[in-house]
């Protein structure tokens, strides 16, 4: 039976941040559910991608294993009804469908801000992951590397990359824009994960901000610092830091809210205290907002004011589905090939048993010299006969038509005969 790629998808596009952040996985769960997918379905081509706006599942097998898939996230998740959140999944049961939404998901078409550039490194992750358990076969290997050779064009030939978009962007954007009448104010960045490490790179863009990063790592935190020029504290001392603070910007993962409304109610807010959450799963309370003087935004309600990049992404979008499609019709050739390749090294081998054969027969009493030609010269002929048949399979491919070519090939030179005898 042949397989068939397939993807299970929960986005922001399906699925509100507090669904999200229930079904997020982290490296080790990842980790495991890999083996788990591994072990119960034998699966070699498996990709699990998760982010602050999608887990998603990319596997190839003969079989729908979608609800299967679904209740091992719940599992590793701990969730006892997960059922309850099957109708958040979006699911792509057929190849082209499956490996477009892939495309589509690395290049940015499918992220909350168009053209994240964040995503291309998620996804390189995700495959290293699948590649280090021995996940990824040469299908995946394949696609894999048509989906980053598609991402540099798309940086060479569009402008689809220009500029900076991403959520973290967005966030800096945002608090520019809330801090605009405020002199100099005092951004605590807690958390320089991924994001965390974008949103301090991205705030040379308020150069009046006075910035402090804090982190669980104290050296990373002050790497970051100190090629920024921020200052930096040790994690103990981030509640104190947010007393003083105008801005607090959370990306840290933890499963429970980090900064609560009973803390945050103890403090004397002035103005105002903008508090901007892009932890999946959410690291601030909701209720915060209650509090006078709070504003709080989490990754589903920034938007992005940087409207002259986006509307240049936008504007590239049809010339970067022209170029993700050019790619998909590339690797399905590979694919059709692929399925012939089989049988053509079945006609060589075929045909190399019946040169050697025949070398072995008559060539019991010449000296190297003649075994030698005699070699060169039933290698080229068989090279020449090998050459139409496999021209007119690779030709046969292009048409869809290929089985039947196989059928004929199999049975002109009685290949799945040679073959039992090899077993």
């Amino acid at each position: 039976m042949q397989k068939t790629f397939r993807a299970i998808s929960l986005s922001h596009k399906s699925a509100p941040v507090e669904i999200r952040e229930v079904i997020a996985l982290d490296e080790g769960s990842i980790h495991s559910l890999l083996l788990k997918l591994k072990d119960f379905f034998s699966i070699t081509d498996t990709l699990i991608l998760s982010t602050c706006n999608r887990t998603e599942v990319y596997y190839s097998h003969e079989i729908d294993l979608n609800e299967e898939i679904i209740k091992l996230i719940g599992l590793e998740k701990g969730l006892t009804n997960v059922v309850d959140y099957m109708d958040y999944f979006k699911i792509h049961n057929d190849d082209r469908d499956a490996i477009d939404h892939l495309f589509r998901v690395s290049m940015g078409l499918e992220a909350q801000v168009v053209g994240d550039m964040q995503i291309s490194n998620q996804v390189k992750r995700a495959y290293q992951a699948s590649a280090d358990l021995d996940m990824a076969g040469p299908f995946l290997h394949r696609l894999m590397h048509m989906i980053f050779f598609t991402s540099k064009r798309l940086v060479q030939e569009t402008a689809f990359r220009d500029g900076a978009a991403s959520i973290s962007y967005a966030a800096v954007e945002l608090i520019e824009e809330l801090t605009s009448n405020t002199y100099q104010p005092r951004v605590l960045l807690i958390g320089v994960g991924e994001i965390g490490e974008d949103v301090a790179k991205n705030m040379v863009h308020i150069p009046d901000a006075k910035v402090t990063i804090t982190n669980r790592t104290f050296e990373r935190a002050k790497a970051l610092a100190d090629e920024m020029g921020f200052e930096v504290i040790p994690f103990e001392n981030c509640f104190e830091a947010m007393k003083e603070a105008d801005v607090i910007v959370s990306s840290i993962m933890k499963s429970e809210p980090f900064i609560t409304k009973s803390l945050v109610s103890k403090m004397e807010i002035h103005s105002y205290k903008l508090f901007v959450d892009l932890s999946v799963p959410r690291s601030i309370e909701t209720n915060l907002e209650e509090i006078p003087g709070v504003m709080l935004y989490n990754v589903d309600n920034i938007r992005s004011k940087a409207t002259e990049t986006l509307e240049k992404r936008l504007a590239s979008i049809p010339q970067v589905e022209r170029i993700i499609n050019e790619s998909i019709e590339d690797f399905f050739n590979w694919k059709k090939e692929m399925m012939v390749s089989p049988t053509i090294n079945k006609l060589k081998n075929a045909l190399e048993q019946i040169r050697q054969e025949e070398m072995e027969r008559f060539l019991k009493n010449a000296d190297e010299a003649q075994i030698a030609i005699i070699d060169k010269i039933t290698k080229s002929m068989m090279q020449k006969i090998l050459k139409v048949p496999v021209v007119q399979l690779r030709a046969a491919c292009q048409r869809d038509d290929a089985d039947k070519m196989i059928d004929i090939l199999s049975d002109l030179f009685d290949l799945e005969k040679d073959q039992e005898k090899k077993a």
